[in-house]
């Protein structure tokens, strides 16, 4: 059995949609850390995405536990031209729209389509999970990534995982038995 604690990187404040632009997250709810920290299982391994705003938060919440190298891998959607634009300013509404009410093969101009993301983030779980089968692993990543995760785990749709509420420094806890994965928590705050 593998477990997938899922922690989404602190807030960064930016009212805007935020994929691939390195903004670094407000860390200074240290009891929030704390709360966190001490939730998540002490031996498991601890890996985030490349964006600084997850390499700070799983620094923040890895305590004794072993670090494994960050991965672009559990980036964010990448946003393309809507990078860092509001929903009311970003260019081709039509199509951001459809984006998010039809999450599937379309893309922002230059960006990355929500399977596309999706794709790319199981294939690095599947990695984890061959690289350190039967571990716990605690993945600091974006809201995107961990909705990817949702979605697989309930078997729901990509608009019903959109559904779903991922707190920044929230808990999504995913596990794995041998055949297929099954939601323990989303979205806990602890």
């Amino acid at each position: 059995m593998s477990r997938f604690f899922w922690v989404r990187h602190g807030p960064t404040h930016a009212n805007a949609m935020v994929g691939w632009t390195d903004l670094p997250a407000d860390l200074s709810d240290t009891a929030q850390l704390a709360r966190v920290s001490s939730h998540l299982p002490q031996d498991a391994l601890v890996i985030s995405s490349d964006l600084i705003r997850a390499h700070d938060t799983a620094t923040a919440i890895q305590g004794a536990r072993i670090r494994l190298p960050d991965t672009p891998s559990l980036r964010e959607i990448n946003f393309g031209a809507w990078e860092m634009a509001s929903f009311d300013s970003a260019p081709q509404p039509e199509r951001l729209r459809a984006f998010w009410e039809t999450p599937g093969d379309l893309s922002a101009p230059d960006g990355e389509s929500w399977n596309a993301a999706s794709a790319r983030v199981s294939a690095a779980v599947g990695t984890l999970r061959a690289a350190h089968p039967g571990r716990d692993i605690i993945a600091v990543a974006h809201m995107g990534a961990i909705l990817t995760q949702v979605q697989t785990a309930l078997g729901i749709t990509a608009y019903e995982a959109f559904g779903h509420r991922i707190d920044n420094l929230s808990i999504t806890a995913l596990r794995h038995d041998g055949q297929r994965w099954h939601a323990d928590s989303i979205n806990y705050l602890p």
